[in-house]
């Protein structure tokens, strides 16, 4: 267990389940690369009564071969291709049946999505041979995993079929926190400051797979060159990848994904018809749905707007980086981050990501804050001008607590403390001011700076409540 980075929910989940004594049902998803594969063949220290994953793009025939041999492996038994899914269950059926070893027969099927090629009838023969079999069998463990986050979500977790809540447990598994990757990166001995630290996660997220492909003695523009820039880099075309191993029809994912991009804040529904070139239909919001579910972007409401001003916003730091820095820029240099890690380009840039990381560690920002234990949701808040329909003043992160306090949280990223000037200071003010004028709100109102370094003291410091910073955020 001491490989497992983190995750020690997930682990105290999966021994209460090991422990439960109860034929048990698994379904982990996340996104590409998160590690899931990782944590249970970890975890179970590959223990597995029988282990099977399905293969991106391949056949039935060859999923169906691919069976048999990890039949074998597991059963030392030579058995005929299955001709199907339900005598391929048939199979595993009877051999557990007639295993005489005592305790738990974890099985684990990885990549699940895959081996539902069309026409197969997979899910119909697993659901049969879990309803008639495995779910009246104390011994058997089953855990799911698949990365197609969404059909994971719609095939397993909420069927309607015959799988209607039959999954005992799930396990939706996160990318890492800043502390968990900073613990990553000290376990494969590469020495990272947190001002590094930070630059890394605007660009892989806390997506392990990313981390893993750090080079200990190379600095970071050095890393991000080779790993983007150089000629056949090993990430170069991971973005596309990315999404077509999740979605069929992944042009139009992408489609979604770059009008997004383009439109940092956040789009209306509408507006994301228009900047994507896509047909209207429901086909988009089932589209923007399974987005939402694997992760890439996220939904949310104006503070206090009604239902029908949904945003969505971008949020999978690393599809931004893709998009505002190799996307369509036909960019020869070789050592592009190395030129150009210091340009008010990429400083630009660096303030966004910050706001992501931020609305990423809202609970890291709730425990600096002293509100761990409140109730809050959390929102953004803009005001228009009613002619113009201009933005007069805007405010990035809401926090609505229930005990009478709300937070209006500024974000900035800043190499240095960030000084809070006289232009600045009458920003917040008015922000301030428009804020409770608009919003009508009774309660007292907090502002927050959250900072990479800090709030330079100066005779405009008083004017805040409180602060976060970076060493905040790696918390835990």
């Amino acid at each position: 267990m001491n490989e497992i980075i983190g995750r020690k929910k997930e682990i105290e989940l999966l021994q209460r389940i090991v422990d439960s004594g109860e034929p048990e049902f698994v379904a982990i998803y996340g996104r590409r690369r998160v590690g899931k594969t990782f944590l249970i063949k970890q975890f179970f220290k590959e223990q597995f009564g029988f282990y099977f994953s399905g293969s991106e793009h391949a056949t039935m025939k060859t999923q169906l071969e691919n069976f048999k041999n990890a039949y074998y492996r597991y059963f030392n038994m030579v058995i005929p291709t299955p001709e199907s899914w339900t005598m391929a269950f048939e199979m595993l059926r009877q051999q557990l049946e007639r295993s005489r070893k005592k305790g738990r027969k974890v099985i684990f099927i990885d990549e699940m999505p895959w081996l539902a090629t069309m026409g197969s009838n997979f899910i119909q023969a697993f659901e049969y041979w879990w309803n008639t079999y495995a779910s009246s069998n104390p011994a058997i463990l089953l855990v799911v995993c698949g990365s197609s986050t969404s059909w994971m979500i719609n095939k397993i977790i909420k069927n309607r079929g015959g799988l209607h809540n039959r999954v005992t447990y799930q396990i939706p598994l996160q990318p890492f926190t800043l502390k968990e990757c900073a613990e990553y990166a000290e376990k494969r001995k590469i020495k990272i400051d947190s001002s590094n630290l930070l630059d890394y996660y605007m660009i892989f997220g806390g997506v392990p797979y990313y981390w893993r492909q750090l080079h200990g003695s190379y600095g970071l523009p050095q890393n991000v060159d080779n790993l983007f820039f150089v000629k056949n880099a090993p990430l170069k075309d991971e973005f596309q990848e990315l999404y077509s191993s999740l979605f069929r029809n992944s042009e139009k994912y992408i489609a979604l994904v770059i009008a997004l991009g383009e439109k940092r804040k956040g789009l209306l529904r509408e507006e994301i018809v228009e900047h994507s070139k896509l047909p209207d239909g429901g086909a988009i919001t089932k589209m923007l749905e399974e987005l939402e579910q694997c992760g890439f972007i996220r939904s949310y409401y104006a503070f206090e707007k009604k239902q029908n001003n949904k945003m969505y916003q971008l949020i999978d730091l690393f599809s931004l980086f893709y998009l505002d820095f190799i996307h369509n820029k036909n960019n020869n240099d070789e050592k592009f981050w190395t030129n150009n890690f210091a340009t008010p380009l990429v400083n630009s840039w660096r303030g966004y990501a910050f706001e992501q990381i931020c609305l990423l560690h809202i609970p890291q920002i709730k425990h600096k804050l002293g509100i761990s234990g409140v109730s809050t949701t959390y929102s953004t808040w803009l005001n228009r001008d009613k002619e113009t329909k201009k933005i007069t003043a805007q405010i990035d992160l809401v926090l609505d607590r229930k005990d009478n306090m709300i937070n209006l949280c500024e974000m900035k990223y800043s190499k240095e403390e960030y000084e809070i000037t006289k232009e600045y200071n009458d920003v917040l003010q008015h922000k301030c001011a428009t804020f409770a004028k608009q919003t009508k709100t009774r309660k007292n109102i907090h502002t927050t700076m959250i900072t990479t370094i800090g709030v330079k003291r100066n005779m405009y410091r008083n004017t805040i409540q409180s602060e976060v910073n970076l060493n905040d955020l790696l918390l835990f």
